[in-house]
Parts: structure tokens; sequence; C-alpha cells
């Protein structure tokens, strides 16, 4: 008795472990849900996250250049033959000298006298076989205008990394809700589709009794089956493209093919239609806008950067160093090392370099021109990407309340050609009229519905309020 209970409890814990293990593959999420786990876990984000990280050790980079450079240096060399100098011979004509001044002759009793070819060269060695030496080395930047412009940058540089990766997320956010909205749409038209074979299921077994009891033809029954079929043929390729869509969602949110993706939310008409259209026009809540101003901030830093260039850079410097000679390696015992240190300032006076900083700053209000037109030319396109969307979201709108309306009307036609049939009232071709105007009504409402949706986020995305 006791080790069936055992058993009980391994297979029940077995159990609720597997179910533990399946609940945590699963993951739930509505469309801004999807969104915020894109916005941490897309590849693409997480890239321009990095981006943003490199600009901030630039900076640092940047910033580094004001502050004292201090370098220390140690050194040794051991001559294996100490440098020969050949120097004039200096030691000869003293001897002659004293020579000539105490009157001494030479063998012959002549007295003596400086050679006619002079007394040549003699070769020297200075220098000990053994040197070391260590010291360190300080400069500081007193002023430099390029430096300068660089420190003041900063800023506007770090702006220009965030406003990229916001860049980048926008597009992520748009797409990851239209691929949302369009499973959402494509699960509505699958549940219609459940319906429609619901209907055909129950006509093929009215038709059947119909058939027995010698009111329709055998044809008739044949003609709702293949009715039927097609139905459920169209069905299995909507689960299909539903289960692809859905691993292209797992995909763009960077999500584990093995974890299973469950969709939340529903397309709430009532949601589309509330969005307030409006004509004005916000350049700067577009992110692309945005960054483009940076650019013609950092275009302006650039040439006054060139521009100080011309300016003398003024900067100090140190240096202390020791060293010492030997003849044998005993640096570490007793003995002398020197030392020598010297201060200083220097100025750097820019006179002529062929014109070159003439050339970077006109190149920079080149680049600087260019940025405006490039702002001027995203203007225009702003106004007609949300005039566009106006439209669209207008259109989309009205053809979604037609629609609605028509499939509703198409329904209760289907409805009542049925129960005229099921009396005997009407003939199979009008069912199947009936049913493929539902069809049709049916497939029109759910591009309305995916049309709409994707105005509304096209629409906010132009005026950037996409949230």
């Amino acid at each position: 008795m006791m080790l069936k209970f055992r058993c009980l409890i391994g297979v029940l814990f077995l159990m609720i472990s597997t179910h533990v293990l399946n609940a945590q593959n699963v993951r739930s999420f509505s469309a801004k849900q999807a969104v915020d786990f894109a916005m941490q876990n897309s590849v693409e984000v997480q890239n321009a996250l990095i981006d943003i990280q490199i600009q901030k050790q630039s900076n640092r980079e940047i910033t580094a250049l004001a502050y004292p450079q201090l370098n220390g240096s140690i050194g040794g060399t051991h001559y294996i033959d100490i440098p020969t100098t050949t120097l004039p011979n200096f030691i000869s004509p003293s001897v002659y000298n004293v020579l000539i001044n105490n009157g001494v002759v030479d063998g012959g009793g002549n007295p003596i006298r400086f050679p006619a070819g002079g007394f040549g060269s003699v070769a020297a060695q200075f220098g000990t076989a053994w040197n070391a030496n260590g010291g360190m080395d300080i400069s500081q930047i007193l002023f430099d205008g390029q430096v300068f412009i660089g420190l003041k940058a900063r800023s506007a540089v770090m702006t220009l990394a965030n406003q990229s990766a916001n860049v980048t997320k926008e597009q992520i956010k748009a797409n990851v809700y239209k691929l949302y909205y369009q499973l959402v749409v494509g699960k509505k038209q699958a549940t219609s589709i459940d319906a429609n074979i619901e209907r055909f299921e129950k006509l093929l077994q009215d038709t059947k009794e119909i058939y027995k009891n010698g009111f329709a033809e055998k044809l008739d029954a044949d003609k709702v089956e293949v009715q039927l079929n097609n139905l459920k043929t169209e069905k299995i390729k909507i689960d299909n493209q539903l289960e692809i869509g859905n691993a292209a969602l797992k995909f763009l949110i960077n999500l584990p093919q093995k974890e299973t993706l469950i969709l939340t939310d529903s397309l709430n008409e009532d949601e589309i239609k509330s969005i307030s259209l409006t004509d004005s026009i916000n350049f700067k809540n577009r992110v692309e806008y945005q960054q483009l101003s940076t650019v013609l901030k950092l275009n302006n830093y650039n040439i006054k950067r060139y521009q100080y260039s011309k300016i003398p850079t003024l900067a100090a410097f140190g240096s202390y160093s020791k060293n010492a000679q030997r003849n044998a390696f005993n640096f570490f015992e007793k003995g002398d090392w020197f030392t020598t240190s010297i201060v200083g300032i220097k100025m750097t006076v820019p006179i002529f370099d062929g014109n070159a900083r003439n050339a970077r700053i006109q190149k920079a209000k080149l680049e600087l021109l260019k940025t405006k037109n490039t702002m001027k030319k995203l203007e225009e396109g702003i106004e007609f990407e949300v005039n566009n969307a106006t439209m669209k979201l207008k259109s989309a709108l009205t053809t979604l309340v037609n629609q609605k309306a028509n499939t509703a009307l198409a329904e209760k036609v289907f409805n009542t050609t049925k129960l005229k049939y099921e009396q005997g009232l009407g003939s199979n071709m009008e069912i199947y009229n009936a049913q493929t105007e539902l069809k049709v009504a049916q497939n029109n409402l759910y591009a309305a519905l995916y049309d709409a949706i994707i105005a509304k986020i096209d629409f906010q995305k132009a005026n950037g309020t996409l949230q």
C-alpha cells in the first residue's frame, strides 16, 4: 500500500512538473506587450543600445584630451662595443710646445719643430658599457580650439546616438503592430470559416434527410458536400498561414521558436474609429526629424572645429628622469644616478598648410547645406505621409462601416435562403449563391478591418504618435 502511495505521489509530481515546464513555454501577449518585449529583446534594438554605449566611450576619449597626459618610461642599454669617435690630436701640440719652449733638440742637434703634415687625429671611446634610465613626462593642453569644440559637441553626439536607437525602435514597433493585427484578423477569418463549415455541415445533414424523403436529388447533397470540402480546405490554408505568421512574429520580437505565443488582443473597431484626425503637423514629433536636427547642430560644430584649427594652440609640458652609467651591471648597488628635469610651455602657430584648413571648412559648410536640403525634403515627405495616411484612414473607416453592414446583410440573406430551401420553397443554387456572397462579404470585412488598423498605425507613425 505504501509503495503504491509513493508511486502515486511520484506520478503527481511528474505531472505537476511537466505542467510548470509547459506553462513556462507559453507566452500570452497583447499588442503592446509584444512591442515592449521586442523593445527589450530585438537584436536590432540591442545593437542600437550598444551603439549608445560605444558612443559614451568615444565621448570619454574626447574628454580625456582635456586632462593631463602622464607617461612613464624605463630603459637600459648594453654596449658590446663602445662607440669610437675620431678627434683631432690635441695632445701632441701641447707636448711639442713644451719641448720647443724648453729648447729641446732632436738627435741631430736640431731644434724641435711642429711636423709639416700636422698631428693627425686620435680615436677615443666615450661612455660606459652599461646605461640605465627612467623618467616621467607630463603634458597639459591649455588651449586647443578643436578640443574645446569636441567637448561642447559631446552632448549632441549622445543625443544623436539615442535618436538613432529611437528610429530603429519606431520601425520595429510599427512592424510588430502590423504583423500582430494581421494575425488577429486571420484568427477572426478562421473563426468565420469555422462558422461557415458548421452551417454547411448542418445543411448537408438536412439535405441528406430531404433526399431520403424524396424531396431532393443526390446531386444536391453532393454539391453541398463539395462546398463543405472547399471550406475545410480553405480553413487548412488559413491555419497554415497563421502558423507561419506566428513564427514570423516570434522571430521579429526575438522570442524563441520553441515557445508558444498566444495573442490576447482583438480588433476593437470603436478604438479604430475614435482616433483623432487633425490637419496640424508637428515635424518635431518625428524621430527622423529630431535626428536630422541634431545632425544639423553637429554640422555647425564641425565648421567651428575647422575654423578654430586656425587659432594657435597652447600646451604645457614637463619631464623628470634619472640616468646612470656603469661599466658593469650593478645599478642596484651604490653608485650615482643623475637627475634631469625640465618644464616648459609651447605655442603652436598655424602659418601655412597649403589651404587644407580652408578646404575642410568649405567641405563642412557643404555638408551643412546638404543636411538643410535633406531636412526640407523630409518636411515635404512628412506632409505627404500625413496627408496620405489621413485619406487612407478616412477611406478605411468608411469601408469598414459599409462592409460590416454588408456582411450582416449577407448573413441574413443566407439564413433566409437556407430556411426557404429547408421548407421546399427555394433551390439549391440559391443557397450556393447566398453562401458565395456571404463569403465574399466576410473576406471584404476582414480586409477592411486589416486595412483600417494598418491605416491607423501608418497615421500614428506619420504623426509621430505611435505608442
